[in-house]
């Protein structure tokens, strides 16, 4: 019965297999739910137009400034699945959209900062390069480091190849992004410092 549903895999191969990948795709949906239901806010605050124009700048924001890459999942996910490419690959997509849709707004559009508060957060990291672009690159650290565990694990085939991935990289995967967390969440804590506001 084994050969006959998996070939030559044992069943609970495959079912752990598919069990990942369906924690990953339930991720996707998480976020593109979170997305869409922002962006309906705030298209009725704004209109359509702007509201998807401010609704992609707040995403640009969780792109280029947070250390982990949930917001470039939209993307990566399905592009990974359409093209069988390397996550990695398309988050590189998302880095160069982010920063091109962000120069295009910063400067022909800057009054779009201003529609909420995280873009008026937002807008002052991107006017002061040093130190606050730190947080960019912190963020960029952390997103690739991310990206490069996420595409190894989709690779793996079976349990026994993932228990030793997890065996050796968890650790170490686990002290990256805590350190960089933790960095980031000090710069912004200057940062808001600098606003006058309590952290």
């Amino acid at each position: 019965m084994t050969d006959k549903l998996f070939g030559n895999q044992p069943i609970h191969k495959n079912l752990l297999k598919h069990e990942t990948k369906r924690r990953v795709f339930v991720k996707f949906l998480l976020v593109i739910f979170i997305f869409v239901g922002y962006f309906i806010f705030v298209s009725q605050k704004y209109g359509v137009q702007e509201g998807f124009f401010v609704a992609m700048l707040s995403w640009s924001f969780f792109v280029l400034c947070t250390p982990i890459a949930d917001a470039g999942f939209l993307l990566d996910f399905p592009l990974r699945l359409v093209l069988k490419g390397k996550m990695i690959v398309s988050e590189i997509f998302v880095w160069i959209l982010a920063i091109v849709l962000n120069g295009y707004a910063f400067f022909f559009a800057p009054e779009i900062y201003a529609k909420t508060k995280i873009l008026v957060f937002f807008k002052h990291i991107l006017e002061k390069p040093f130190p606050f672009w730190i947080i960019i690159l912190l963020s960029l650290i952390g997103t690739f480091v991310s990206i490069k565990f996420g595409d190894e694990l989709l690779d793996k085939i079976n349990h026994h190849e993932r228990v030793l991935y997890h065996k050796h990289k968890h650790k170490y995967r686990f002290l990256v992004m805590i350190f960089l967390i933790v960095a980031t969440i000090i710069l912004y804590d200057l940062l808001l410092n600098s606003l006058g506001i309590d952290f």
